[in-house]
């Protein structure tokens, strides 16, 4: 059994850990900066458009696509450690190097299902890194864990579908550079497959009916990186047929196809935010003196960190497992694995960042230091791609299947 990154993961790391170094955590403060003056708080940052110059010119974009016709063809094992990385600052390194959600998921999907125009028409300046989109499938009304639930209506008329809905929390509608949404919504609703009744198409921003009608927050929090959480209203809405992904009644499918990479980079980048969490317990606990002795001499706190190490370790490499199986036996070979650290990851990541809060006190909960923001988003993400308890119910059913 070989733990050894290989020689061009080992380059790739290199080169990122330098550029996070020398260029992102600096532009950290300076976005914040930057957005305070800004005419609306849903502009870009200027110091982002210079990162993403910057890790263009270094040839560290679009790390995430294994087409090397789009991307930099690497398989899930190799971008794992990368992602990683670049979780050490989510709110800012995955835009940096074009590969932040929602526009991954989105570049997989057409990619894979789209056709030849629409790979042109807006697969080409998403992976240039000239728009952003959204992909809006999650409900108010409904219970989207279960995504056949969804009650948004795609309904064909002659040459065009007619969209009618309301979808919140739709991750990107509040950046002015999204232009494209792709949309799950249901083109035969009474279809006696519930599998099968779900299409997506997609639907340019400035189409009339489309409203995005206000920022969502998450838990008080404004997520600028991705360009917002929106609730987004769809009143009969028309786009031709061709701009149907894949075929009808293939939505669900797609959207899985979509979930599980979208999945698994999300777990790569939480290890990255749970390092910087130790970094920071670590730092915090040498330079705060309490109660006669440096915190870091305080037993409860060295409990802390030392659990959050072996955490950490387990973590890696269940999900550098995961993504080896992705990679030779396929996302449906590794759907337990998959499922495993979903459940895992988020759960134990706000744990960690808990712990560091705690240790921070007063700071912890600040804007002075990410730890606040980093486990509202590691604490959301306990929900996003499927409620952790829809793949505890999956996983579950799978290991008694073997004993029935």
């Amino acid at each position: 059994m070989d733990f050894a990154f290989d020689a061009r993961t080992e380059e790739l790391r290199g080169k990122l850990l330098a550029f996070m170094d020398e260029y992102v955590y600096p532009a950290e403060a300076v976005a914040e900066e930057q957005r305070a003056r800004l005419a609306s708080p849903w502009d870009t940052p200027a110091v982002v458009g210079e990162l993403k110059a910057e890790a263009r010119r270094q040839d560290l974009w679009n790390l995430f696509l294994p087409d090397a016709q789009y991307g930099a063809g690497l398989t899930n094992l190799q971008y794992a450690p990368l992602a990683e990385i670049t979780g050490r600052s989510p709110h800012l390194a995955p835009t940096a190097l074009n590969c932040a959600a929602p526009d991954t998921g989105n570049m997989e999907v057409l990619a894979q299902f789209g056709d030849e125009q629409q790979k042109k028409q807006w697969l080409e300046p998403l992976l240039a890194g000239e728009i952003r989109s959204a992909f809006a499938m999650t409900e108010p009304e409904v219970a989207s864990s279960d995504a056949t639930n969804i009650t948004t209506l795609i309904e064909r008329d002659g040459d065009e579908y007619v969209i009618t809905g309301r979808k919140w929390y739709i991750s990107g509608a509040m950046n002015p550079d999204c232009k494209i949404f792709i949309v799950m919504g249901k083109t035969d609703p009474d279809g006696p497959d519930i599998r099968r009744q779900q299409s997506m198409v997609m639907v340019p921003r400035d189409t009339p009916g489309l409203e995005v009608r206000r920022a969502m927050q998450v838990y008080g929090y404004e997520d600028h990186s991705h360009g917002g959480h929106a609730e987004v209203v769809f009143d009969h809405v028309r786009v031709p047929v061709s701009n149907l992904v894949g075929e009808e009644g293939g939505g669900f499918a797609i959207a899985q196809a979509r979930l599980g990479p979208g999945r698994i980079h999300h777990c790569m980048r939480l290890i990255g935010m749970a390092e910087r969490a130790i970094e920071l317990m670590c730092r915090r606990a040498v330079s705060r003196t309490a109660f006669g002795k440096p915190l870091a001499q305080q037993g409860v706190v060295q409990n802390w960190i030392a659990d959050a190490r072996v955490a950490v370790e387990q973590l890696r490499l269940l999900v550098l497992k995961t993504a080896w199986m992705m990679d030779t036996v396929g996302n449906r070979g590794a759907h337990t694995e998959i499922q495993a650290i979903k459940i895992a990851t988020p759960r134990t990541v706000v744990d960690i960042l808990d712990k560091a809060v705690q240790l921070h006190g007063a700071g912890g909960v600040s804007q002075d230091f990410p730890l606040a923001e980093l486990w509202a988003s590691a604490r959301t993400l306990k929900l996003a791609d499927g409620p952790d308890e829809v793949h505890q119910r999956s996983l579950a059913r799978r290991e008694i299947k073997k004993y029935v």
